[in-house]
């Protein structure tokens, strides 16, 4: 039995990372991440940073490393965040004083390539008054595991970059520039105390902070984003996560789905099933988590619930192709004329996808046996 698809960037049912749409090119030529890479260890990371240089402070549980500009080799303010595995998870490059791209020819370049994600007005202090007058425009870019973001004030002739964040992508929401805590940063840079408020630009997560942080933990943990699979580390966190709470009821709903994976990868199906069914009892009739119960009662031995999960899984998603699958190979040994329809019917849903090849593969040999 097989996992479900996913629920979206951040909430996906399956053990692998999502894949991403082929994306313009995220290399700078700008000094990003020269220096250390993500996932790098903090020890690691100390042997080559002078901790004198640094100022260390917390996010959450784990900790934010400050190198000021006057000291960085971007000559801009670098902070690398560590959560508390010590993992580096993200970094965000602030320009208080903006930054001509001219310079720059393969980040404009890339720029190009991109469409804003979001567009807006910002009164930044630093900067020369009518430059401040500009539209600022925020571009997402990256890779299969990374997101790299860029906030670019004025017209594409003429781009000044504000800020840059590159983030393993389970901790992607945290490391917007748009956050209100990193435009406060553009504001207000090192040093600096506001003499009176501005406007309240900026995102502000409704969910805390720390069950967000968490959730990103186990994300990163259970789908390998650095390193090896954790699910200790992943059921660790996302226990966490639920006992922080969430005020969305989908977050809290995936979180106990996402446990209950975690329970799976560590061999406690009896406490997989318990989370997942608590997950459904916030948030009923979700395809993926019926899906992915139904393959934990089949590890329990109960088909008959195995069954009814898949079952009701296709009910609400017909074109679910993993569902299929999962019910007709529950169904093979029993009914081999329902489990020969779930073979057709998962083959043509998958048709022409090549990260289903193998499954294919696999499914026309049944599928000729059963014919004959």
């Amino acid at each position: 039995m097989v996992c479900g698809l996913g629920l979206g960037v951040l909430l996906n049912g399956c053990e692998t990372p999502a894949k991403k749409p082929i994306l313009p090119p995220s290399e700078s030529d700008l000094v990003l991440l020269n220096s250390t890479t993500l996932c790098t260890s903090k020890s690691a990371f100390l042997k080559t940073h002078p901790p004198s240089s640094l100022t260390p402070q917390e996010w959450g549980t784990g900790q934010e490393f400050i190198l000021p500009a006057d000291q960085s080799p971007s000559h801009g303010d670098e902070s690398y965040f560590f959560d508390e595995d010590g993992m580096l998870v993200g970094t965000v490059f602030t320009f208080p004083s903006g930054l001509d791209l001219n310079p720059y020819p393969v980040l404009r370049r890339t720029l190009t390539q991109l469409k804003p994600t979001l567009e807006f007005y910002l009164n930044v202090a630093n900067l020369p008054s009518k430059t401040s007058m500009d539209s600022s425009a925020l571009y997402e870019t990256g890779d299969e595991k990374t997101t790299t973001q860029y906030l670019v004030l004025g017209p594409r002739e003429q781009p000044i970059l504000l800020q840059a964040s590159i983030t393993i992508d389970p901790y992607v929401r945290l490391f917007s520039p748009y956050r209100r805590e990193f435009l406060e940063r553009l504001r207000y840079p090192r040093g600096q105390k506001p003499v009176q408020q501005l406007d309240s630009q900026g995102a502000e997560d409704k969910e805390p902070f720390p069950s967000l942080q968490q959730f990103a933990r186990g994300q990163t943990a259970q789908l390998s984003y650095c390193g090896t699979q954790n699910y200790d580390t992943a059921a660790a966190a996302y226990q966490k996560a639920i006992a922080t709470g969430f005020a969305n009821k989908v977050w809290l709903a995936e979180a106990h789905h996402k446990l209950g994976l975690a329970w799976v990868g560590t061999g406690q199906h009896e406490k997989a099933k318990s989370e997942m069914l608590q997950s459904l009892a916030i948030r009923p009739n979700t395809p993926e988590i019926l899906n992915n119960l139904g393959t934990v009662y089949s590890k329990l031995g109960d088909k008959a619930n195995a069954l009814a999960s898949f079952e009701k899984a296709v009910t609400l998603r017909p074109n679910y192709a993993i569902a299929r699958y999962n019910l007709a190979e529950a169904y093979e040994p029993t009914n081999p004329r329902r489990a020969l329809s779930e073979y057709e019917t998962y083959l043509a849903l998958v048709e022409g996808i090549p990260d289903e090849a193998n499954r294919i593969a696999q499914v026309q040999q049944r599928v000729k046996t059963l014919k004959q």
